[in-house]
């Protein structure tokens, strides 16, 4: 066992003597350990419950002859966050986590692993580490929230509700009882937000990467099926900690991060997403061309619909209607060659006997190959001047047209923009430009939800796009473009940008670029000036000094 290293011979009667305190027996010596990384903190909805949700799972390794070991990882709420300087700290978090799981894990030579994740950051950060380790893992998330139901019409509410009932309640469309009722109704209670955001895009795709069990992207918090699909969980580790072939790099490769942006196109995920699995597919050692992507794109129907892109439908829907198998099932019957269903999962199946039985049981939810949303896939990688290394789109999410040419309207921070979108500076046929927000010049790249939200509140979702250096949670939608690279921090081309430049987005032909000349480019790189926020935190000035740009997955690079 790797434990043994902490634990065999008479030299380790000290180590043995300072788990004797934590509660061990001799008995104990002679089992597996397992490390429960768990991510309960109190302030996330999604994560405020998992102190009791690891007990239960606690209570199924102990029954299963192992010995578990739980340790904590930080977490940000990024809906709590959002819209100031807390912003600031999420995605630095990722690489704390990651950081965390493999610094307890390597120091004190676990066995194995299981992971409780939950929201944002906090699944690609842990499977950061889990995959620095390497050891066989299972990762079980706390589940998605229930959707809110408005009080008025009996529609579905989610926190994306909330944020675009802000910019309603600013230009008079609704007022503040209604405002106030989407505040109390739309998040009811435990579990991640409740739409295909970021949280509940990336516990799906660990299902497509068959790093957990069946059910885990979609089965409801707090419900009596989550916690046996956290009892079965725990259950497989113990089954699998001696088991080198489990070992997480042999599940987690190359296959299954193509059949992760299969799930992510299919069912237009969080445009986060892109950015964390750029990131997993480094740590796991087959580092992903951003520029792959759109092959996928263009081979991947378009098929589940999710809140935000149908704020109708949400994730017990989609569980309802047979859940992540079924629609990789689906894609599998057109897949163009771009799934890998001969891929080990951590059940011990292969993927293509994952799903094979996992039919759509309404389509109305999950449309058929034959009849999708789109032919393509739901995100999208532009690039052009604007973008020499890429900029991500989640398609699914545009209201309007798919090809729009604007003049920009420049602001060198989010708190700007979202006072210029307030005072009704940006008209129709704007292009807002948010800069500076980059992994470096953020830093932390923050999310856009604030300002998306105002503009979609604001009536102009179909008539306005934003591009931006930064990031958006998984609940925007509009015509609304993120993670440009290279960033303005770095001298990339959105910093070169002033008001009034005509900006031409092309989603289906992935080109976005500025109608400047070669020699206007050139002078104004020539003039430019760093334009960017000053960084008094220690941690957030370390960040900046290592962290990549977006296409790179915004790593640090030591």
């Amino acid at each position: 066992m790797r434990s043994d290293i902490i634990k065999k011979g008479y030299t380790k009667a000290p180590h043995r003597s300072l788990l004797r305190a934590t509660g061990l027996r001799d008995e104990d010596f002679d089992k597996p350990f397992i490390g429960v990384a768990n991510s309960f903190i109190e302030i996330i909805p999604g994560h405020f419950y998992l102190n009791k949700f690891s007990q239960i799972i606690k209570d199924e390794i102990r029954k299963n002859g192992c010995v578990s070991f739980e340790f904590n990882c930080i977490g940000v709420d990024d809906g709590i966050a959002m819209g100031h300087e807390g912003m600031l700290y999420s995605l630095p978090s990722r690489e704390l986590i990651a950081n965390s799981v493999e610094t307890v894990m390597n120091a004190h030579s676990l066995d194995a692993l299981i992971c409780i994740p939950n929201c944002d950051k906090i699944v690609p950060g842990m499977i950061m580490g889990a995959l620095r380790v390497n050891v066989p893992t299972v990762f079980i998330s706390g589940g998605p929230m229930a959707a809110g139901v408005d009080k008025d019409s009996g529609e579905a509410l989610d926190l994306n509700s909330v944020f675009e009932g802000v910019g309603a309640f600013e230009v008079g469309k609704i007022d503040e009882k209604k405002l106030k009722m989407l505040e109390c109704e739309s998040c009811p209670g435990g579990g991640s937000c409740s739409g295909m955001f970021t949280a509940n895009s990336m516990n799906s795709l660990c299902e497509a990467m068959g790093i957990a069990l069946v059910g885990n992207g979609t089965i409801l918090a707090l419900t009596p099926e989550r916690e046996e699909l956290a009892r079965a969980a725990a259950r497989r580790i113990c089954q699998i900690a001696l088991d080198d072939k489990f070992k997480i790099k042999n599940i987690l490769n190359k296959k299954a991060i193509r059949n992760a942006f299969v799930c992510d196109m299919a069912m237009g995920g969080s445009s986060n997403t892109i950015l964390h699995m750029l990131a997993i597919s480094r740590e796991a050692g087959c580092a992903l061309d951003i520029k792959e992507l759109n092959e996928i794109s263009k081979n991947i129907a378009h098929i589940a619909k999710v809140a935000p892109s149908l704020p109708s439908v949400h994730m017990q829907d989609i569980a309802r209607a047979g859940g992540i198998t079924a629609i990789l099932n689906e894609i599998s019957k057109r897949d163009n060659g771009m799934l890998e269903l001969d891929n080990l999962t951590v059940t011990g199946e292969m993927m293509s006997e994952r799903v094979k039985n996992h039919k759509v049981a309404d389509y109305n939810i999950i449309k058929s190959v034959d009849k999708p949303y789109s032919k393509v896939g739901g995100l999208a990688i532009l690039f052009g001047n604007l973008a020499e290394q890429g900029c991500v789109i989640k398609a699914a999410g545009i209201v309007g047209e798919r090809k729009f040419s604007g003049k920009a309207i420049c602001f060198n921070s989010q708190d700007e923009a979202i006072s210029g979108i307030s005072s009704g500076k940006v008209q129709k046929g704007d292009v807002v430009v948010i800069r500076y927000e980059g992994p470096k010049g953020g830093p932390g790249m923050q999310e856009m939800l604030s300002p998306t939200s105002l503009i979609m509140g604001r009536g102009l979702g179909a008539d306005v796009a934003l591009i931006t250096d930064g990031r958006f949670s998984g609940a925007t939608r509009g015509l609304s473009i993120g993670h440009v690279s290279p960033e303005a921090a770095e001298g990339g081309m959105i910093g070169l940008l002033k008001d009034g430049d005509i900006i031409d987005i092309d989603v289906d032909s992935y080109s976005i670029n500025v109608r400047l000349s070669d020699d206007e480019i050139k002078k104004r790189k020539k003039e430019w000036k760093y334009e960017g926020k000053k960084v008094s935190s220690r941690w957030l000035r370390q960040y900046q000094r290592l962290v990549t740009n977006a296409s790179n997955g915004a790593i640090l690079d030591a």
